[in-house]
């Protein structure tokens, strides 16, 4: 019996000092059975031996830039911005544009002395001819025909007037204008909803709708 009360001794102290003799991995195991740390509560240590909290990067949103045209003057163009409930999230703006249109061609009687500009202009407005008479610019006192967007249409005009004895010539008529157009930025799905929504507004068809990435927005750089 006293050997057997020895033996059970010897085995209580061999286990009680056993994890020392086998190091920190036996320790390990109780980390493993407990709960793991949350990520953004990770630490890892700079250069200089302090530790430094990782937190799970976020990728910033890559918005849509967008712009609808033409509209036809800058106060419709505020009307449309307005009607729209996320016109201030979405940064809507007026882009005002001179847009070079391709000239009408212009059939005219050439510029005379007013005097006689006006007593001929008003005999063809007796003889039932559709006409004004030119008040400004490099053609003033001209006697208008008709302005048209076809040659063809134009010169068979001219033809006609000629048959009638009116001295008419073919002439260009410039039609530069300023155009306005709405745009707006926003995130891809935002974007297409107010896209329908200020065409359900706009009540017609536009001549261009543009939606596209906007440039110049942060990305996550890449490592090589």
């Amino acid at each position: 019996m006293r050997w057997l009360a020895l033996l059970l001794l010897l085995l209580s102290v061999g286990l009680y000092y056993l994890p020392d003799y086998l190091g920190p991995s036996v320790g390990m195991a109780k980390v493993a059975s407990g709960s793991l740390p949350r990520v953004v509560s990770l630490k890892s240590p700079d250069p200089e031996g302090s530790l430094v909290e990782v937190v799970p990067s976020q990728e910033a949103p890559v918005l849509s830039c967008v712009r609808l045209g033409w509209i036809e003057s800058a106060e419709r163009t505020r009307e449309l911005i307005s009607s729209q409930p996320l016109a201030s999230e979405a940064a809507f703006a007026v882009e005002e544009v001179y847009r070079e249109l391709t000239p009408l061609h212009w059939v005219l009687i050439p510029p005379q002395p007013r005097d006689v500009a006006l007593r001929q202009f008003q005999d063809i407005q007796r003889q039932g001819i559709d006409s004004y008479l030119v008040t400004e610019g490099e053609n003033r006192n001209a006697i208008s025909l008709g302005l048209f967007e076809h040659r063809e249409s134009a010169i068979s005009v001219l033809e006609e007037k000629k048959r009638q004895n009116l001295n008419a010539v073919l002439a260009n008529f410039p039609r530069n204008q300023i155009s306005y157009a709405l745009t707006f930025e926003a995130e891809p799905e935002l974007a297409e909803e107010l896209v329908q929504a200020v065409k359900t507004d706009y009540g017609s068809n536009f001549d261009f709708i543009e939606i596209r990435p906007c440039e110049g927005v942060a990305t996550p750089e890449k490592n090589p």
